[in-house]
């Protein structure tokens, strides 16, 4: 299914995930962008297509500027903390723990 204008086939399942993560704070635009190949700029135009408008637009005032979903606003010196026993995701597919 190609629904957004970057040419990407995505699933329902895809957009559905995708607008998952872009609502969460701190998921990057530049993760959905490895896992999926959407731009911030495609991210958008999804949400915008995806979502009533004032949703979107409460969303947009959300996200604009935070440093969480802008790794080029995140500081460096700040590191978080993962468990060796939360399950490690590659490419939003989570793998067995051996």
């Amino acid at each position: 299914m190609d629904n957004n204008k970057s040419g990407i086939q995505l699933s329902v399942k895809d957009v559905d995930r995708i607008v998952e993560m872009a609502w969460e704070d701190r998921t990057p635009f530049d993760a959905i962008q490895m896992q999926f190949g959407l731009s911030e700029k495609n991210v958008i135009d999804l949400m915008r297509k995806e979502m009533k408008q004032s949703s979107f637009k409460m969303w947009r005032e959300r996200v604009q500027g935070r440093s969480t979903k802008h790794s080029k606003l995140q500081s460096e010196t700040i590191t978080r903390f993962k468990s060796n026993l939360q399950r490690h995701i590659t490419l939003n597919k989570i793998s067995k723990r051996s």
